[in-house]
C-alpha cells in the first residue's frame, strides 16, 4: 500500500486575479481551536464579522453575512432566492462572468435577456438603463469587476436606475470588494456578492453577501408560499417558493439572525479566516487600501510599458487590481506563464474565450499586492522574456517601477 507524506505546500508568488496569497494573520486565524456553532464565544464572533462586513460592503443593511461555499455559492444564493420561473432577468455581459451570471438565472428558470459588448469595453450606463426600461425586467444582475478582462463597469447611474423602475440590482462584486470602491447604498445596490479568495486575501470557501430589505420582501413572500400562508396580493407577486434548501436565503436568515435556527453546520475554521480577514482590511481602512492597489497598479504598468509590452486593459475603466498584457508576437503565452511558475515561483494567468491565448493577466489583489510582488514579477518576466526571444526593452521595466516608488510620498508595504 502506497504510504503519502505529509503535505508539502511549494511557495509561490500568487500574481493571479485569484486567488491571491493569503495574510499570514489569516492563516494564524485559520489554526484557533474549533468551537462549536452555536458557543456563545463563536456566535459572538459571527456577530462580530456580520458588522464588519457592513462597513466593508459601505452599508447599513441587516443582512450582510457570508455563504458557506466559493463566490459562485454566494451568486447562486442570491439569484435562486429571488428568481422565479418566468422572471424577466436582464444581464449585460462584457466578459466570462456575465456568462456565468446567465446560466445560473437560466438555471432557475428565468427568461433571460442579455446585452453584449465587446471583451474590453463596459457599457455606457444610459445603455443599460434604456434596455431596462424596454425589457422591465424584474431583475438586473450585472458584473462590477470582470477579471477576465481586467475592466470594471460603472454603477452609479445604474443602481438609482434600478430603484426608479422597481427593478433588483443585483451585483457580482467578487472581484472588487475589499480592493475597491463597492458604495452599496450609496449607489443603491439591492444585493452584492462578494469574494473571500481576491482582494480579502482569504482562502476560497465563503461569499460574504449583502442585501436590503427589497429583497428580504422577496424572500418573506416566497417563504410564505412555501408555508402555505400567502395572502392572494403575495400570490400575485410570487408563485413558488424557493426551489433550493442549502442557497435559501430566508433559511440562511434564521441562522444569522438572532434565533440562530440550526441549517448547516457552520465552517468554523472560515469563519475565523474571513472575521481576520475583514478585521486587516478596516484596520488598514478603506481609502487606503484602496490607495495602496492603485499605486502598485501603477508601477506594475509602468513596469511593464517601459519593458516595451502593451496593455489590454490601459483603459478608463481598467480594474485597479487587475492588468492585462498583450502578448508580444511569435511568443508562446503558456510557455512563459510555464516559465516563471518552474524557475521563478511566480504565477500569472491566461485568459478566456476571445482572449484566450491573446494576453496574459496579472493580479496584484489584497497581500499579493505588495511592492516586492511588483518588482519580482517585472524582473522575472523579463527574464522569461528574454529566454523566448521576446523583442523588450531590457532593464527599462523595473527602473520604471522603482522610478514610482522612489517617486511617492505615499508609504505602503
Amino acid at each position: 500500500m502506497k504510504v503519502f507524506q505529509e503535505i508539502n505546500s511549494p511557495l509561490r508568488t500568487i500574481m493571479t486575479p485569484g486567488p491571491v496569497e493569503v495574510d499570514p494573520r489569516v492563516l494564524r486565524a485559520m489554526s484557533t481551536p474549533i468551537l462549536g456553532q452555536f458557543d456563545p464565544a463563536f456566535t459572538n464572533m459571527m456577530n462580530e464579522t456580520m458588522e464588519m462586513l457592513r462597513q466593508v460592503f459601505q452599508t447599513k443593511n441587516q443582512w450582510a453575512f457570508p455563504v458557506d461555499g466559493t463566490s459562485r455559492a454566494g451568486i447562486e444564493a442570491v439569484l435562486c432566492s429571488v428568481i422565479e420561473p418566468g422572471d424577466k432577468v436582464l444581464i449585460p455581459i462584457f466578459g466570462r462572468f456575465g456568462h456565468l451570471l446567465t446560466e445560473i438565472a437560466e438555471r432557475n428558470g428565468a427568461e433571460i435577456h442579455n446585452i453584449e459588448c465587446e471583451w474590453g469595453t463596459v457599457f455606457d450606463q444610459q445603455v443599460i438603463i434604456d434596455e431596462m426600461k424596454r425589457v422591465k425586467p424584474k431583475v438586473l444582475a450585472i458584473v462590477h469587476g470582470e477579471t477576465s478582462t481586467g475592466c470594471m463597469q460603472p454603477l452609479d447611474m445604474i443602481g438609482p436606475a434600478c430603484r426608479e423602475l422597481d427593478v433588483l440590482c443585483i451585483v457580482d462584486a467578487v472581484a472588487t470588494i475589499g480592493g475597491t470602491e463597492v458604495k452599496v447604498d450609496e449607489w443603491q445596490l439591492d444585493a452584492v456578492i462578494g469574494g473571500t479568495q481576491k482582494c480579502l486575501s482569504v482562502p476560497s470557501g465563503m461569499a460574504p453577501i449583502t442585501y436590503n430589505d427589497r429583497v428580504e420582501q422577496v424572500l418573506s413572500v416566497r417563504k410564505k408560499v412555501e408555508k402555505g400562508v400567502a395572502t392572494e396580493q403575495d400570490k400575485v407577486d410570487v408563485q413558488q417558493p424557493i426551489r433550493s434548501n442549502y442557497f435559501d436565503l430566508s433559511q440562511l436568515q434564521d441562522y444569522w439572525g438572532p434565533r440562530r435556527l440550526n441549517h448547516h453546520t457552520e465552517a468554523t475554521s472560515m469563519l475565523y479566516a474571513l472575521r481576520e480577514g475583514v478585521r486587516i482590511v478596516l484596520q488598514e481602512g478603506l481609502n487606503e487600501r484602496f490607495a495602496r492597489h492603485r499605486f502598485h497598479e501603477k508601477a506594475l504598468m509602468e513596469g511593464i510599458k517601459a519593458m516595451g509590452l502593451t496593455l489590454f486593459n490601459d483603459v478608463p475603466w481598467k480594474l485597479p487590481m487587475v492588468t492585462c498584457v498583450n502578448i508580444p508576437a511569435g511568443v508562446d503565452g503558456d510557455s512563459v506563464r510555464m516559465m516563471l511558475l518552474q524557475q521563478f515561483g511566480i504565477e500569472i494567468a491566461s485568459s478566456f474565450g476571445p482572449l484566450h491565448g491573446k494576453i496574459w493577466r496579472i493580479g496584484s489583489m489584497g497581500y499579493s499586492c505588495r511592492k516586492e510582488n511588483i518588482l519580482f514579477v517585472l524582473a522575472a518576466l523579463e527574464a522569461v522574456l528574454i529566454r523566448h526571444d521576446a523583442s523588450i526593452e531590457v532593464g527599462k521595466g523595473l527602473q520604471a517601477a522603482l522610478d514610482v516608488y522612489e517617486s511617492s510620498n505615499l508609504v505602503v508595504n
